[in-house]
């Protein structure tokens, strides 16, 4: 291949020392042919460039008069990409394409299989030929279109792993976020899984926290917001989405499949937020330790100044866009909806954790709403057990005031029950203390709680252990409860020594006269 000086020496022999072209061959040693090639297009340039008028076009003349020699492979044939080959090439690719509409995306076969493939065919090709054809007919450089947001018309939506250490361990989490399209306005938070009431709550908390609705929503085709696909590039919303969006009265759109920067707000958002927020710390004690914190950090990624353009923070613009959003309505209820039937042990299993309720709906249907902190339990419409949900894998949360009409019958089991094992732990101090022995009478003082409180019952054990230890019974604690006047001969007790002693002194002063008997029956009385 001839380089630039030597092309360069060529013209110079010509021009300069007025060689001809024989003779510059023979002293070059190139080919005569190569000589006239790279004299003629000289000439030729040349001339063009004498008549050219337009500065841009002479400067492109120009170029290719003082370029390196180009050597042109484009008219050279493929000797074994035959046109049988590429046939069995397009029919792999369309295999490759129909796997794609049916969701079987990752079983297509790449570049390196379709040699493969060939070979095993019987095909004697190489594949850099292979890899260079499907380049040419498969890799198109895509162009990108700026987009420019009116105020108050988008904002988009994503989901983003998180790793924190909570309590010691590292935790799995999951970020949520919503970005103005506008002014890059970030609001996020921090949840155990990526479910509807979750996806939900998100909605609703940004929606409140920004004071208005957004004209038009935008995700990807994530399970949350997309049922099923219609066809390459149509979707059906979820049911949950048409709701929320039927509500607050704003639109949904989707980005096409495998397009993120289609929502490129919030794509690279979830990033930044994540790096510049945990970054700084990713230890905490609880959760919502960590929300806080998150809280914060945003707080002044959203004051600081991001576009030296606009030279306006992502607040101040949000504070611009208020008068361009959808009015605020009442928070949505963003429970998802579950009926289970209730097992033998008078629990429902939500999300692998069991959930009590009370014992006579045993074997019946209930309707749960699972919200992202709590469950709300309902049976014929009315409300019959609340509990704060938890995250753990395949636990118990019981309440044991469901469980009174099956303890009666069964006392006995109460101690070593799991609703014993998760009472409040001033009533289990209460119970080790007073009822350990008699687990009967316990479950009375649970009935006295639910019908009155708790804090009640605890201030009346604490009357009572005052006066004496042995008085700590649910007659007692009943009477007091229920207001009636404390006279500590009037309480029952249920010490044979006590009652013993008072007989013998009303018999003593009956026989010494002392003190009239009837005198200290009326006084008793």
């Amino acid at each position: 291949m001839i380089k630039l000086n030597m092309k360069r020496e060529v013209i110079m022999m010509y021009l300069r020392d007025k060689l001809s072209k024989r003779e510059i061959a023979k002293q070059t040693g190139l080919s005569r042919t190569t000589v006239n090639k790279y004299l003629d297009s000289y000439n030729k340039k040349t001339s063009e460039l004498d008549e050219c008028v337009d500065k841009d076009q002479s400067k492109v003349i120009m170029d290719e008069i003082v370029s390196a020699p180009k050597y042109d492979s484009s008219r050279r044939q493929k000797v074994k990409l035959t046109d049988d080959v590429k046939d069995e090439i397009h029919k792999m690719l369309k295999e490759n394409e129909e796997k794609k509409l049916t969701g079987r995306r990752k079983n297509i076969k790449k570049k390196i299989d379709i040699h493969e493939k060939l070979e095993k065919s019987g095909v004697d090709i190489g594949d850099t030929t292979v890899c260079n054809y499907l380049r040419l007919i498969q890799d198109k450089k895509e162009a990108f279109i700026r987009q420019e947001y009116d105020l108050g018309e988008t904002i988009e939506f994503d989901w983003g792993d998180l790793k924190l250490v909570i309590e010691g361990e590292v935790k799995a989490l999951y970020l949520g976020l919503l970005t103005t399209a506008a002014g890059f306005y970030h609001y996020s938070d921090i949840y155990h899984n990526m479910k509807m009431e979750n996806f939900l709550d998100m909605h609703v908390n940004c929606i409140d926290h920004i004071g208005g609705v957004h004209r038009e929503f935008l995700y990807d085709n994530l399970k949350q917001a997309v049922r099923h696909f219609v066809g390459p590039n149509e979707k059906e919303a979820t049911e949950d989405l048409i709701k929320i969006s039927l509500y607050y009265g704003f639109k949904y759109r989707f980005c096409n499949i495998y397009k993120p920067n289609e929502k490129g707000s919030v794509e690279r958002g979830v990033e930044f937020v994540r790096r510049k927020v945990f970054s700084q710390r990713d230890t905490f004690n609880t959760v919502e330790e960590a929300r806080q914190f998150l809280r914060e950090q945003l707080e002044v990624l959203n004051s600081k100044q991001k576009s030296a353009k606009k030279n306006k923070s992502p607040k101040d613009i949000l504070y611009e866009e208020k008068e361009y959003l959808l009015p605020l309505k009442s928070s949505y209820d963003v429970s998802r909806r579950r009926e289970y039937r209730v097992n033998k042990y008078s629990v429902i299993n939500i999300d692998s954790n069991k959930y009590s309720v009370p014992d006579h709906l045993v074997g019946k249907f209930v309707m749960a709403k699972i919200y992202p902190d709590r469950i709300v339990v309902l049976h014929n419409n009315i409300i019959v057990s609340k509990h704060t949900r938890s995250y753990k894998n395949h636990d118990w949360v019981i309440d044991i005031m469901h469980y009174t009409q099956t303890l009666k019958k069964k006392p006995g089991s109460l101690h070593s029950s799991v609703a014993r094992r998760q009472l409040e732990p001033k009533l289990q101090l209460i119970y080790k203390n007073y009822y350990i022995k008699n687990p009967k009478d316990f479950i009375g003082l649970l009935e006295v709680i639910e019908k009155s409180s708790l804090e009640k019952v605890l201030k009346a054990v604490d009357e009572l252990s005052g006066i004496k230890y042995s008085m700590v019974n649910t007659d007692n604690i009943r009477s007091i409860v229920n207001s009636a006047p404390i006279e500590p001969k009037r309480l029952i007790t249920d010490d044979s020594i006590d009652s013993a002693s008072m007989n013998l002194i009303v018999q003593i002063n009956s026989l010494f006269s002392t003190i009239p008997a009837s005198g200290y029956n009326a006084k008793q009385s």
